[in-house]
């Protein structure tokens, strides 16, 4: 697997089965491995300034994650997910490392479950606000100024 590189596209960019593959691999993991049903699929996934980013093995997506434009110039790291039986192997680290430099010197920030927040800080974020539940599961809002 330390071979495997990110792919990175826009929404018109991806071809419907990489698309449908990324949507499947996220539902796998955030509403079905999490037990939380929410509406995955937000909308966002279509707007001009999200880029995807993936890692495939062989057809199989097996990890993912998205970086969405906010107001004032801040990119929004979300949705980074890495298969069950792909963990473990610094799928999640390659992802976030490229998602920076698809942000640049951007602002960059992120919701992450608390009990990554650590994980998060090795890459420069800081916790930027209280603790609340989303889903059931205790997040933090995460920032990282380069």
């Amino acid at each position: 697997m330390a071979d495997l590189e990110v792919r990175t596209a826009s929404f018109g960019e991806l071809s419907a089965e990489t698309a449908y593959k990324i949507w499947q691999l996220r539902t796998a993991v955030f509403v079905v491995e999490q037990a939380c049903p929410y509406q995955e699929l937000d909308g966002r996934d279509l707007e001009p300034g999200t880029r995807h980013l993936w890692v495939q093995d062989g057809t199989e997506v097996v990890a993912c994650l998205r970086v969405l434009s906010e107001p004032g110039d801040v990119a929004r790291i979300g949705r980074v997910c890495v298969a069950a039986p792909a963990r473990a192997r610094g799928l999640a680290r390659r992802l976030v490392e490229a998602a920076h430099l698809e942000t640049g010197e951007r602002v960059a920030v992120l919701d992450a479950q608390s009990h990554l927040a650590s994980w998060y800080e090795a890459f420069g974020y800081q916790v930027a606000g209280a603790q609340f539940i989303e889903d059931g599961i205790p997040h933090v809002p995460m920032r990282r100024t380069p």
